[in-house]
């Protein structure tokens, strides 16, 4: 699952990598990104085909909903049941999107109890890309509100060894077919990613704590893992 994740790129860094058209929305750096906040979302005009970068709200609102006291519990969508979801197979179809990161938190069970969390992010310091849905929901007094969810893949590798899902992240080859801006099979391209092309590294637990949101939380914490869950933070 992903519960947290992490953006510190300026709008304009993430228009030149993701080819981003027309206005960029304003919003501040965040190292602890939780649901029911705004973030950039990237979507995909249906009758001009150029990309847009949108804030909406983590925690998706399906558009039939009564009201948006669900929008909590879908922050997260499983890639292998998309189409069979009521809350997600509309937006499947039709709005999918985008979700700019640098990278997420995970927390991993430990034998003795508790949880020990991790940073992941891509060793290459690109921008990740994860799939997501999105959905416009219209509020009591006609407003609307736009909502997204991510879309999670099994783990595999090292990441594994953390927990066993994790976010869809999708190379740069994946991007078109997802948004709809080239033939092919949607469900396709969500498949695990490969755990050596990220990195990972222990952080303190105070990244839990939703309050607690600066660019420290992404320093190397003192704990006991195994080496190969350990890599030099790319930050």
């Amino acid at each position: 699952m992903c519960g947290r994740y992490f953006l510190q790129r300026e709008p304009a860094e993430l228009a030149r990598h993701f080819a981003v058209a027309g206005p960029l929305p304003n919003y501040a750096p965040s190292w602890n990104i939780a649901p029911t906040q705004a973030a950039p979302v990237l979507r995909r005009h249906p009758e001009t085909g150029a990309r847009h970068l949108d804030l909406l709200s983590w925690g998706l609102v399906p558009h039939w909903a009564k009201d948006a006291s669900g929008a909590a519990r879908l922050i997260n969508a499983r890639a292998e049941s998309l189409a069979a979801k009521p809350s997600f197979r509309d937006a499947f179809a039709r709005r999918r999107c985008l979700v700019p990161m640098d990278g997420f938190y995970e927390w991993q069970r430990r034998p003795g109890g508790g949880k020990q969390p991790f940073a992941v992010a891509l060793c290459s310091g690109e921008p990740m890309a994860v799939a997501g849905l999105w959905e416009g929901w219209r509020q009591p007094d006609g407003a609307w509100l736009r909502s997204f969810a991510i879309v999670t893949t099994a783990s595999e590798g090292r990441q594994a060894r953390i927990h066993e899902r994790m976010p869809a992240i999708l190379p740069r080859q994946d991007w078109a077919v997802w948004l709809g801006e080239a033939p092919g099979d949607p469900a396709s391209v969500l498949r695990p990613y490969p755990s050596e092309r990220l990195a990972i590294w222990p952080i303190h637990p105070r990244v839990g704590r939703v309050e607690e949101n600066d660019p420290a939380l992404l320093q190397r914490a003192d704990a006991q893992v195994p080496p190969e869950l350990d890599d030099a933070p790319v930050y």
